[in-house]
């Protein structure tokens, strides 16, 4: 039987705007010159994980505004992008095959995404869903057989994973065969993750981590050092093998060990769209890149590409900087240069 899936165990945003630190310091030897504003608190759920927002802000009302906008904003993409709401837009488009007037999001999403499969020769593609589904149905039947799907399966599968069988513009997006759909995890919470980037610069904070699911800095820290990003083969490892330094760039992990349809952990949640199932290249696979929605595309892209590829990529687009952990322990860094310890 499959794994239940699992979610990250917490989504932080950290925020101040300018001349504040990122919480306040209150003790005995806070002097008046550095004393600062009791910062705004908001504790709840945010993509299904707990999440935590703290936003140090001159004006306490106005921060408290900002913080229901972001939690607005990632409430109504979520209703947009998830797989998981039977009501949203994604889910729609699944159900019925064709989404007449989608949400602009959704189309500027689809564009990127077709950015990612064209430059990764199809080792991105959103339309990879019925792959997963067969692997989940699969596995979650008592007695399936633990080398996985037949070959007749995939067979009839793979014909459905082909983006470019996906039609869209600011009218309608259609999917060209019955059994088509879209999955966006390898890439919405890197674009939900931008917004909130987005909504924060317009408010003024010029300080500030936003984490959820992949990270992003704005600017640096409040003592003007980079943030340090734990690099590390599962979502909630207590001891990353790796450390990121970064100042206003965005940072993505994949890795095979994050989740297993099957207990013997053979199959992992990154399907190669273009054969099936795949035997992982890959520890941990890690892009740094200017945004978070472009690190978390090609962080699924380049977990089924070559180091060839890769580095071909990256060297095409020059502002991406990738860490990668082999199977056989080997290390590799490839394209622009960062601070990784």
């Amino acid at each position: 039987m499959a794994e239940p899936i699992t979610r990250r165990r917490a989504m932080t945003i950290m925020a101040a705007a300018a001349g504040l630190p990122l919480i306040s310091f209150a003790g005995p030897f806070a002097g008046a010159a550095n004393a600062a504003v009791e910062p705004v608190v908001w504790k709840g759920q945010a993509l299904g994980a707990p999440a935590t927002l703290i936003l140090n802000h001159p004006d306490p009302a106005k921060a408290r505004t900002l913080v229901a906008r972001v939690v607005s904003e990632v409430d109504r993409l979520e209703s947009v992008f998830s797989l998981y709401r039977q009501n949203s837009a994604l889910a729609e488009l699944n159900r019925l095959g064709a989404l007449a007037a989608p949400p602009g999001e959704l189309v500027v999403l689809l564009e990127t995404c077709h950015d990612a499969w064209k430059a990764s020769q199809g080792a991105f593609d959103p339309s990879v869903q019925p792959l997963w589904s067969l692997y989940a149905r699969h596995f979650s039947t008592p007695g399936s057989n633990p080398a996985g799907p037949s070959r007749q399966q995939l067979d009839e599968t793979l014909p459905l994973v082909d983006f470019s069988g996906v039609r869209f513009n600011r009218d309608r997006i259609a999917l060209a065969r019955p059994g088509m759909a879209l999955t966006l995890n390898g890439i919405a919470q890197g674009y939900i993750t931008d917004r909130v980037v987005e909504l924060l610069q317009a408010d003024g904070i010029t300080s500030s981590l936003v984490s959820m699911g992949e990270s992003r800095a704005i600017g640096a820290k409040a003592d003007g050092g980079p943030w340090h990003i734990g690099l590390g083969e599962t979502e909630d490892e207590a001891t990353p093998d790796t450390v990121a330094a970064i100042i206003d760039r965005a940072v993505a992990t994949s890795s095979a060990n994050g989740f297993h349809f099957d207990a013997a952990a053979r199959f992992g949640h990154i399907l190669d769209p273009r054969m099936g199932s795949v035997a992982p290249k890959y520890r941990r696979m890690t892009v740094i890149a200017p945004n978070a929605t472009t690190a978390d595309a090609y962080s699924t892209a380049f977990s089924l590409l070559e180091p060839d590829a890769i580095r071909a990529i990256v060297d095409a687009e020059r502002e991406i900087s990738v860490d990668l952990a082999m199977v056989s322990g080997e290390r590799l860094r490839l394209g622009r240069p960062v601070d990784i310890r």
